[in-house]
C-alpha cells in the first residue's frame, strides 16, 4: 500500500507512530493546507515522508501512490474522497465517513467504475474485543436495554469555554459530540443490534453546537442509548443487558480495551483479547489487506455499514436542527 496522508492533524500524529507496524505500507506523501506548512515539514522529516504538498491535488496526483487516506475537517471528507478516487486511487475516509448516504453513493458508484477500494476507517469494527462481544452476544439472550459512553473532556473545551472556535467544536467544521465521539457508539449499535426503528437526539447545546447529549435508538425488542459528552469526562462503561446475561464493556468505545461476560445466576468472565496497543493499528492492517487481495466484498460489506451509520446521524441532525 502506497499511501498518501491529506491532513496532518491530531488523528495523523496518531497514526504515524503505528505505521511502521502495517505490514507493506510506505507513506509516500502528506499533504495539508499552506497554513499548516511547519508541522507538515516537521512531520515529513520526523517519519522520513519523501514528499509533502501544500495542495492536495498534487498528493493525491504523486503517481507512486494507490491509497489516498483522507484526515481532514468533516465537510472536506467527500470532496477529497471524490478527487482521490477519480484519479484511480483507493480512499481510506476517517469518521464520520461524509455527510450524507447521497454523498456516499456517489462515491460508491465511482469506486465500482474504476475497481476501487472505499472504506471508512472506524477503529472499534477492527478490534479483537467487539468480535469477541459479537460472539458473546448468544450467551446473554434477547437484549432489552443497552447503553454505549464515550464521554472524554475535549482538550480544546477550555478553548471553547474562553470564546475561542476550535474546529472540534466549529458547526461549520461538522464538529461537535455527535459526529466525533457518539459516532463511535452508533457503528456499535449498527453492528450489535441493527438498524433502529426510530432516531431521537437530546443534545446540551452552547453557540450552535453540541457539547454532549444523549442519542435514543428504539429497536423492536430493545432501547439504545448512545451517551457522548466533550464538555465532560469521566470513566466510561457500555452495557449489553440481556435476558440472559449482560455484557459490560469497560473503558472508551473507540479502543474497547475489556469487556466481561455476566450470566445470569452463573458464571462472569473477562476478556481483553485486543491484539495491538494502539487501536489504529488493527483497522490499518485490516485495509492493506483488503487493498493488496483487492477484497471488493469485505469493502462492499463496510460500505453499507457505513451508509446505515450514516442514515442515523442524518436522523438525528434533522432531530436536533
Amino acid at each position: 500500500m502506497q499511501l498518501a496522508i491529506i491532513g496532518a492533524g491530531k488523528i495523523v500524529k496518531e497514526f504515524l507512530p503505528i505505521s511502521s507496524q502495517i505490514p507493506n505500507l510506505q507513506i509516500q506523501a502528506i499533504a495539508s493546507t499552506p497554513h499548516g506548512e511547519k508541522n507538515l515539514h516537521q512531520l515529513q522529516d520526523q517519519y522520513q515522508i519523501p514528499q509533502a504538498y501544500t495542495d492536495s491535488n498534487q498528493a493525491i496526483n504523486d503517481p507512486t501512490v494507490d491509497t489516498v487516506y483522507v484526515a481532514v475537517p468533516n465537510p472536506l471528507h467527500f470532496a477529497i474522497s471524490q478527487a482521490a478516487l477519480l484519479a484511480g486511487k483507493n480512499v481510506i475516509c476517517e469518521k464520520p465517513f461524509v455527510t450524507s448516504r447521497a454523498e456516499a453513493e456517489t462515491l460508491e458508484k465511482i469506486a465500482l467504475q474504476k475497481d476501487l477500494i472505499l472504506v471508512e476507517a472506524i477503529t472499534n469494527q477492527y478490534l479483537a474485543n467487539f468480535f469477541g462481544i459479537q460472539q458473546a452476544l448468544t450467551q446473554i439472550g434477547t437484549i432489552r436495554i443497552a447503553e454505549f459512553n464515550y464521554s472524554q473532556y475535549s482538550s480544546r473545551y477550555d478553548a471553547f469555554r474562553a470564546g475561542t472556535i476550535l474546529p472540534a467544536f466549529d458547526p461549520q467544521q461538522g464538529g461537535g459530540a455527535l459526529t466525533d465521539l457518539n459516532v463511535y457508539n452508533i457503528h456499535l449499535a449498527v453492528s450489535l443490534l441493527g438498524q433502529p426503528l426510530d432516531v431521537r437526539y437530546f443534545p446540551n447545546r452552547q453557540r450552535h453546537i453540541d457539547t454532549s447529549g444523549i442519542l435514543q435508538l428504539t429497536y423492536p425488542q430493545a432501547q439504545c442509548v448512545c451517551i457522548a459528552a466533550k464538555d465532560a469526562g469521566a470513566p466510561t462503561r457500555s452495557l449489553l443487558e440481556g435476558e440472559d446475561g449482560t455484557i459490560i464493556i469497560e473503558g472508551p468505545t473507540n479502543s474497547l480495551p475489556k469487556f466481561t461476560v455476566q450470566i445470569r445466576q452463573g458464571t462472569s468472565k473477562s476478556y481483553q483479547l485486543n491484539k495491538f496497543p494502539q487501536k489504529m493499528i488493527g483497522e490499518f492492517r485490516e485495509f492493506e489487506r483488503l487493498i493488496r487481495e483487492h477484497d471488493l466484498a469485505a469493502a462492499s460489506r463496510a460500505f453499507d455499514h457505513s451508509v446505515q451509520v450514516l442514515d442515523i446521524l442524518d436522523q438525528a441532525q434533522t432531530n436536533y436542527n
